[in-house]
């Protein structure tokens, strides 16, 4: 089914696209951007699995938590102790 998407905006920054990868086609141009975008949002880790790997290298590194509390010194950074 062919979509029909209007704007001076939109036609503007496909205008831009094409120019800056050479594309003459605006169909395609489009198809190529929505198609790198779902790649990109695909391939894209979690924050949650970032910080579990940022944690594994550190296990790996040797890093060991000294498994203390920062409150008392953070509340009185803060002036609320």
């Amino acid at each position: 089914m062919a979509i029909l998407i209007r704007g001076d905006e939109i036609d503007a920054l496909v205008e831009k696209y094409c120019a800056m990868t050479g594309q003459s086609n605006k169909s395609e141009a489009v198809r190529r951007a929505l198609a790198a975008q779902i790649e990109a949002l695909a391939a894209k880790e979690s924050l949650a699995d970032r910080v579990a790997k940022i944690q594994r290298q550190a296990a790996d590194g040797g890093f060991v938590s000294p498994k203390s509390s920062d409150k008392a010194f953070m509340d009185e950074m803060w002036g609320e102790n």
